[in-house]
């Protein structure tokens, strides 16, 4: 019995390394190899948002580019740059780093490995913004989103959902210009269906260590926002922590709740019976492009914008209106050609 139970052991052993890409196996400085590492933030890659978007990136270019894949889960932002040495020492064809605070980890390697190509999502690029050549990264792009437009859709979408004339936002730090960003936008979308509307938008108060994984805060405020103000709509933007809001909303009745990062209603099946949408970052398909022209020569250094939008309504497809919906299309269409502008900047 012990000799099957350990034959079991060593089965599933084997399994995992395979899931995780296998990279320990194959040499990566062969030229006919190609292999593609992944740091994510403190959290952990199946966080069912931000970092698991990015790693469903990489995981597509494992089955359509033959690519070897592994990831390395931070536990702790001092080990930023000690997580992306295990990719680079291995000589690893490309480097995905996930989150706005990896930025200065991510250019440090950079520097010392011009070989390896860098993709850094939610960091911006300063090559040609302006005239120091030390902030000029040839082997490094930078995926950036317009989080605004993306939380322009949300905000417009919960003014027009609203029967208390109360909607909130549970956010992450505002540490990080992206969940500004949506943040921003959420508000300025809302107030464009509804100049008087009343925005409850709350930052989590601490760190970039802990602002994105604290469900418990998140479900709190969301709660707060709910019982003592009324809201009737709750946009959760923040990694687990917004997952909590989002959790927290779909314990009461009547209440919306808008998720975040990517289609939510995939990642958090807890928050069903609230989740009326999600304000996307196309991330996953982003991480792919970028990986793809790394493999095919022609890596786009700087800054690459991905696309954004408003996930599907699913179960609540045929509660949204007509009207709603055609109201949505028009603001998309006007923040995508000028016309309408979010007024971040």
């Amino acid at each position: 019995m012990k000799k099957i139970q350990i034959v079991v052991l060593l089965t599933l052993l084997a399994l995992l390394i395979v899931a995780c890409g296998g990279s320990d196996e194959v040499d990566c400085s062969k030229p006919d190899v190609f292999c593609v590492g992944l740091v994510t933030d403190v959290g952990e890659v199946d966080d069912k948002s931000f970092n698991q978007s990015a790693w469903e990136g990489v995981l597509r270019a494992q089955a359509e580019l033959d690519a070897n894949v592994e990831y390395i889960e931070t536990q702790d932002a001092k080990d930023y740059a000690t997580n992306i040495a295990l990719f680079a020492d291995k000589k690893y064809d490309v480097i995905v780093t996930v989150g706005f605070a990896l930025g200065d980890a991510t250019h440090e390697a950079a520097a010392k490995y011009p070989d390896i190509k860098f993709i850094g999502v939610d960091q911006f690029q300063a090559w040609g913004f302006d005239d120091d050549p030390s902030n000029d990264f040839p082997n490094v792009a930078g995926l950036l989103f317009p989080e605004d437009q993306a939380g322009f859709l949300a905000g417009a979408l919960a003014a027009m959902l609203t029967e208390t004339n109360t909607i909130a936002a549970v956010l992450g730090t505002s540490l990080v210009p992206p969940v500004v960003a949506f943040k921003e936008g959420y508000e300025a979308g809302a107030r464009y269906i509804n100049p008087n509307i009343n925005l409850i938008s709350t930052y989590h108060p601490g760190g970039l260590d802990v602002a994105f994984t604290d469900p418990e805060w998140g479900a709190s405020t969301a709660a707060q926002a709910i019982d003592t103000n009324n809201a009737d709509v709750v946009f959760g933007a923040g990694g687990k922590t917004g997952n909590g809001a989002l959790i927290e909303v779909a314990s009461r009745s009547g209440i919306y709740c808008i998720g975040v990062d990517s289609d939510q209603w995939e990642t958090v099946p807890e928050a069903h019976s609230c989740l009326v949408s999600s304000a996307m970052k196309l991330i996953t398909p982003g991480v792919f492009d970028l990986i793809s022209s790394a493999k095919a020569g022609n890596f786009p250094a700087g800054n690459y914008v991905g696309e954004v939008g408003l996930a599907p309504f699913h179960d609540f497809d045929a509660q949204i209106s007509q009207e709603i919906k055609n109201r949505l299309n028009e603001i998309d269409a006007g923040l995508r050609n000028g016309s309408i502008s979010t007024g971040y900047n």
